[in-house]
């Protein structure tokens, strides 16, 4: 008897480890796997801009000791600065596309106050040959390109996700077991080479 209940257990744990098998090789996981993707990508944006973020008051006081006439042009880049950090979308309010597209346009809006803080540097050839500078220049350069290739991964892991829940078998676990978890929104380009880094030539 006791013999008899042992082999049934063993018979319900080896079922069990079948089907977990199997549905693991169906895809029941992907759907999780590719939303925390979808955020960690995120997570990846948010850094290079904060680290964007970060170099302008440099940045901004460099210029300000040769340039003082262009007081305008900081301005600018100080108040968009101050708009695009204001502005939080974690991964919490990743779904909000009102919300992700206030992020962008605000991120958008700094790099066109960031060119023309460049271009303005072009009139002074004691502020284009400082160490300083230059280091910024270098700094804020590599930046944009990170800003880049992160906004890519982004749109990459939220295309494979999006493409996950709308095809099968991911549509079907996707109504069966993750139905709380709905499409991502994803940048848009709403300026010409929108996903191009800017130029920080000086």
């Amino acid at each position: 008897m006791q013999i008899t209940s042992h082999r049934r257990t063993q018979g319900r744990i080896m079922t069990w480890l079948l089907l977990a098998t199997l549905l693991s090789g169906c895809g029941i996981n992907n759907i999780p796997t590719y939303d925390e993707q979808v955020k960690a990508a995120w997570g990846e944006v948010e850094n290079q801009y904060q680290r964007r973020a970060d170099l302008i008051p440099n940045l901004v006081e460099t210029v300000k000791g040769y340039a003082k006439h262009e007081q305008d042009t900081l301005t600018a880049v100080i108040e968009a600065r101050a708009k695009a950090t204001s502005i939080q979308v974690d991964a919490n309010t990743l779904d909000n596309p009102q919300k992700l597209q206030q992020f962008q346009q605000a991120q958008e809006q700094l790099s066109g106050a960031l060119s023309r803080l460049m271009v303005v540097s072009e009139r002074y050839p004691d502020l284009k040959a400082n160490q300083n500078f230059l280091a910024l220049q270098s700094q804020l350069e590599g930046t944009e390109n990170r800003i880049t290739v992160a906004r890519r991964d982004f749109v990459l892991a939220v295309e494979r996700y999006n493409t996950e829940i709308r095809t099968f078998p991911g549509r079907l676990w996707h109504s069966l077991m993750y139905s709380e978890l709905q499409p991502r929104e994803t940048f848009k380009a709403t300026a010409p080479a929108a996903e191009k880094a800017p130029e920080v030539k000086f």
